[in-house]
């Protein structure tokens, strides 16, 4: 399984809403910061978002790509048919595999009969590209109708984008999603984090980790993922809780990219 870098494991560097950096991380930097860090393959998330650049600079993001070797998977947020014409052309110019998607936008939030419809209406533009349309466990739905939205669109061109973390916002444990939905697996988001207990004991805190430093039982998830022989990518992400600073924050951030690159290679390359 190819190892990736994801634009959310450098939410901070690149730019969280509300907090935005002095200097903002672009593309370019970040393809430059994943080589360095060893990744040859990147997924280019929405907090990232290709649509921005017209043609002749998808053109260049393109070029520095081949340049360094890395190659780049496409991902968006907001499933309307639009949206994902727009992304497949996208995604056909960089020779993405898949379209990694988040169902929901900001105000637009669709019944589950709306993304069953609006998903076998694009199976033909799916087959037509030779992409997979890889749909994100986000936290608004539970694994079970993410689990119907795969067996209604009855095709190999649409499969999960689990998130190993995602589903805690919708009350669920790694455990029940991971069992539902991995035999639909066809990319994966790797997410570490940790749950402690609260100083004063009423509650819990969930914080992201270094990959490796965590909760998630990676040498199981990767062996169950090769029985079903679907997950060709495994995508680092991460949720470094902010320090006081922002500058410091993203240099916490940075390092934890290295720590988990180190630890991913060591043990998965």
């Amino acid at each position: 399984m190819k190892i990736g870098l994801g634009t959310y494991a450098l939410a901070w560097s690149i730019g969280v809403p509300g907090h935005p950096p002095e200097n903002p991380m672009d593309i370019y930097q970040f393809l430059d910061f994943a080589h360095k860090s060893g990744f040859n393959l990147v997924q280019v998330a929405d907090n990232l978002p290709l649509e921005q650049f017209n043609q002749d600079e998808l053109d260049k993001i393109l070029d520095k790509s081949v340049s360094l070797g890395i190659e780049v998977e496409v991902g968006t947020r907001g499933m309307t048919p639009e949206n994902i014409r727009r992304y497949l052309d996208i995604a056909l110019l960089f020779r993405s595999p898949i379209l990694r998607t988040v169902i929901d936008v900001q105000g637009f939030e669709p019944t589950l009969h709306e993304i069953h419809k609006t998903v076998k209406a694009m199976i033909p533009d799916l087959e037509a590209a030779n992409i997979k349309l890889a749909i994100e466990n986000h936290d608004r739905l539970k694994s079970s109708e993410f689990l119907e939205i795969i067996r209604n669109a009855n095709s190999e061109y649409v499969g999960i984008c689990l998130d190993t973390v995602n589903s805690i916002g919708a009350d669920e444990g790694f455990e029940t999603v991971f069992s539902c939905l991995a035999p639909h697996t066809i990319n994966l988001h790797l997410k570490d984090y940790t749950i402690k207990r609260k100083s004063h004991m009423m509650g819990f805190d969930i914080e992201g980790a270094p990959a490796g430093k965590g909760r998630i039982p990676i040498n199981e998830i990767l062996k169950n993922l090769e029985v079903h022989g679907k997950c060709q990518s495994m995508i680092l992400e991460l949720w470094p809780p902010p320090e006081k600073e922002l500058e410091k924050t993203i240099l916490k951030e940075q390092e934890w990219v290295r720590k988990s690159a180190h630890y991913l290679f060591e043990n998965y390359k």
